[in-house]
């Protein structure tokens, strides 16, 4: 299930890493984590996370930032 307080888009930047929810993964709430190539939205908040694209292709709303160590 995705969060309830997804990250707004200043938390977002192109390069970190993060989990997303496809459109076509919704019903099941599963996410596909990888790295921002391009951040889709273009207000700064959205109630089911910002959209962006990563470097893989793939296309999703945010739901949580990956910390790096």
């Amino acid at each position: 299930m995705p969060t309830t307080n997804p990250p707004s888009r200043v938390e977002i930047q192109p390069g970190m890493m993060v989990q997303i929810i496809t459109k076509s993964d919704q019903r099941t709430g599963k996410l596909t984590a990888g790295r921002v190539a391009r951040i889709l939205t273009r207000s700064a908040t959205h109630p089911h996370g910002i959209k962006v694209q990563l470097e893989s292709g793939s296309v999703g709303r945010v739901q949580q930032i990956v910390a790096e160590s």
